[in-house]
């Protein structure tokens, strides 16, 4: 069901929910906000890119402000100062999920690492996490994977350069950075470059997302549930039955190459080739610490969270860098420092001595984060913030858009200025509330290292081999800069972009 169809449908279930509605008056210590209609709250208020109409009543409201959508009480948090307080100075209270309905398809939120609560049953999931991938060690031992990869992508787009072949720069991304994780987990491609043979999962990973990205009637009236009105729910469980059945035969493949269950890889890294390699030897040791059922719930999260936001931001990067020519130059300069006898692939390593590079980064999660609201928080009991009262199990949304793009704290708010970061400590690591893409406290994301190593030898990697001209003879300054909201913010219009060798006797 389309925008359209959502609110034409609205009007037909006011009667029915308003007898299961409370009162739509404020509670005087709520944070200021639009006063709410009866039943439907403050839903008239949004529009189709939420994240652009909460930052312009934010502007009349403040950046602690509160609204009725539907019957959920929603706090919209719009600055670093009130950022700070919620997820550092009282992050334990705000440290639960609001879940929406089609995170609850297959009971997904009782074993998501992104959903549970900031439990015993959560902090396990973390550990395994980190032990088995994100840990120092770990993205260090699988560095020469995401080479290979990345060596994979610039060959793919060197055949585009020789052809004159326009490139979907999301699209080739996305395929990357799929393969990537489907090698640390499973040590196989999920996808090709040119070949539809491989587009099956790349077409459920994006249904499962499609799903979740769609506004939801349920998620603002939780009476309707048992209706699901718009089929989200059914389409959702479709989607992840699917991708449940490709996990399920990957690792049944698997416990036959090891001979079953009760096999067991010793602690020699020779023989522990992957991911899923790993959780099985957990599984083996005590099936009730981490049981099939559990990795499964695991998988679909790394893939949910670790493909999209990567290629979006990667997009957007070479988007902005296609617009602004001066500072292209600037990063391409600086990188030739770095590669050296005739490599063309950026290494790891020297992601440290790149200030500028990092800068561009830096300057496109302001501008474009990729995930505008960060995962929904929630609160556990009423608490008091500023002198008003978060209520007990009240929404909290964090306007990371809106803070990225404030013009109190960044001069030139709107324009692409990577040099803005030169000078300044400011990091996405958590600690600057200025900047925290991949949000703070103990609900940051785990993947944040790996997706900075990822972004910096993609991006960079491309930046030194291509320059890029647009499809049609576009002039840059013509691209469409628009977003398009859902799970992560990608562009509009796809990126389509036609690669050129760079002349490096010219610079």
């Amino acid at each position: 069901m389309d925008n359209a169809t959502f609110f034409l449908v609205l009007p037909f279930l006011l009667t029915f929910i308003y007898v299961f509605t409370t009162s739509s008056r404020r509670n005087p210590r709520l944070p200021p906000g639009p006063y709410p209609f009866p039943i439907i709250g403050n839903l008239l208020l949004l529009t189709n890119k939420p994240h652009r109409s909460l930052a312009a009543l934010s502007e009349r409201y403040g950046p602690l402000m509160s609204l009725k959508l539907g019957s959920r009480t929603t706090i919209v948090v719009s600055s670093p100062d009130i950022a700070q307080e919620f997820f550092q100075k009282h992050d334990q209270s705000f440290s639960s999920r609001s879940i929406p309905e089609t995170a609850r398809v297959m009971d997904h939120h009782k074993y998501s690492v992104a959903w549970l609560p900031a439990g015993d049953e959560w902090r396990k999931l973390r550990r395994i996490t980190k032990e088995c991938l994100f840990s120092g060690q770990c993205l260090d031992g699988s560095q020469q994977l995401r080479r290979q990869k990345v060596q994979e992508l610039v060959d793919h787009v060197s055949r585009c350069c020789t052809e004159e072949k326009v490139v979907n720069v999301g699209e080739v991304a996305f395929t990357t950075n799929l393969n990537i994780l489907s090698n640390l987990l499973f040590s196989k491609d999920f996808s090709q470059y040119d070949s539809l043979s491989s587009q099956e999962i790349k077409d459920v990973i994006g249904g499962v997302m499609e799903v979740r990205a769609k506004p939801n009637l349920v998620d603002f009236f939780p009476i309707l549930r048992p209706l699901d009105p718009q089929g989200l729910a059914s389409q959702g469980s479709v989607y992840a039955n699917k991708l449940f059945a490709i996990f399920d035969s990957i690792i049944d493949q698997r416990l036959q190459t090891r001979g079953g269950i009760s096999s067991s890889y010793d602690n020699d890294s020779s023989t522990q080739s992957d991911v899923l390699d790993l959780l099985l030897n957990i599984n083996f040791k005590d099936e009730s610490e981490f049981s099939i059922n559990d990795m499964k719930h695991l998988f679909s999260d790394l893939f949910a969270a670790g493909t999209d936001t990567v290629s979006t931001t990667l997009e957007w990067a070479l988007t902005e860098l296609i617009r602004n020519p001066k500072e292209m130059e600037r990063a391409r300069l600086e990188l030739t420092k770095s590669l050296q006898n005739n490599d063309k692939i950026l290494q790891e390593r020297d992601i440290p001595q790149l200030p500028y590079l990092q800068a561009v980064i830096k300057e496109t999660l302001r501008l474009h984060p990729p995930t505008p609201f960060l995962i929904p928080h929630e609160a556990t009991h009423d608490v008091e913030v500023e002198g008003f009262i978060i209520p007990k199990n009240a929404r909290i949304l964090c306007n990371v858009w809106a803070i990225g793009r404030d013009p109190n704290i960044w001069p030139n708010t709107n324009e692409f200025m990577p040099e803005r970061f030169l000078d300044s400590e400011i990091d996405y690591r958590g600690q600057d509330f200025k900047l925290i893409p991949f949000g703070a406290g103990r609900r940051l994301c785990p993947g944040l290292n790996i997706a900075h190593r990822m972004l910096h030898i993609m991006l960079g990697s491309l930046i030194y081999n291509f320059d890029w001209k647009l499809q049609g003879n576009m002039r840059p300054q013509d691209l469409d800069m628009e977003d398009k909201f859902g799970l992560t913010l990608p562009r509009n219009v796809p990126l389509m972009a036609i690669p050129v060798k760079v002349n490096y006797a010219h610079l």
